[in-house]
């Protein structure tokens, strides 16, 4: 028995071509809902729904970038040409090229900055921009934003990141206390260390995973399900009275 009052909700996710967004576009299909898998790599989005249609959903690419407002636009576009409107969204793409040269407040580059406020936090300014009046003409809708950890514990690296994972916090209470009257939730997911396939592949996984153990309450790293299960549960009935909220899944990592 899945989650209820999934089963032919439109669902877009804006980065579903791997990892958390790719696990989650599964999930969703699984549940029922017609599912628009959005990703910069057009090709991964592509092989994302093509599983989403082998186990039995039905789903569609786009190739779309967070940076580009007429590209993002495109992408909610498709889910109504495709399927008649936009119920859900899930945010989670990032650009995460750029977290790897984001040093620190004095020796940062200002084009890493911009680049990572650009796609990170204004691309999900533009994603709600252009679902939100969709699904006023729907009655409603909900939408998932992906946070991280990084938002809400200090760190010596990674300013630019953390800065737009904080600001993701703002954008989604705003959403909240803006539209909650009219039938849209908006909530976050802040995820923890979690083992995607790339960073299992890294030479070094061992040593993620022991540091990330470190930092957590929990005997193991988190998994791409935990994310989508909780972002499935906020999507659906039974998350209905859930709103303006940010919840950590990591393990116990903060406690707050």
């Amino acid at each position: 028995m899945g989650l209820p009052g999934l089963s032919g909700k439109i669902a877009v996710i804006a980065g579903g071509g791997s990892g958390i967004g790719a696990e989650t576009a599964l999930r969703l299909g699984g549940e029922g809902c017609l599912v628009v898998v959005g990703d910069l790599a057009e090709s991964a989005a592509a092989r994302t729904a093509k599983l989403i249609g082998e186990s039995g959903g039905t789903a569609v690419s786009v190739g779309f970038d967070l940076a580009d407002p007429e590209s993002v636009r495109g992408l909610l576009d498709t889910a109504v040409g495709e399927f008649g409107g936009v119920d859900a969204l899930f945010n989670v793409g990032a650009d995460m090229g750029a977290v790897r040269t984001d040093s620190n407040v004095v020796d940062i580059d200002l084009e890493i900055w911009d680049r990572t406020m650009t796609v990170n936090l204004r691309g999900y300014v533009l994603t709600m921009k252009y679902a939100i009046p969709h699904m006023l003409t729907r009655g409603g809708g909900v939408i998932v934003n992906t946070s991280s950890a990084a938002a809400f514990q200090g760190e010596p690296a990674r300013p630019a990141y953390a800065t737009a994972k904080a600001g993701i916090g703002a954008l989604t209470r705003h959403v909240a206390s803006r539209w909650g009257r009219e039938g849209i939730r908006c909530n976050a997911v802040a995820p923890g260390f979690t083992a995607t396939e790339t960073i299992r592949s890294a030479p070094h996984w061992p040593d993620l995973e022991a540091a990330a153990l470190k930092r957590m309450r929990s005997p193991r790293v988190g998994e791409t399900g935990d994310i989508a299960a909780i972002v499935a549960f906020l999507m659906s009935e039974d998350g209905a009275w859930i709103n303006g909220q940010i919840l950590n899944i990591d393990g116990g990592t903060i406690m707050r």
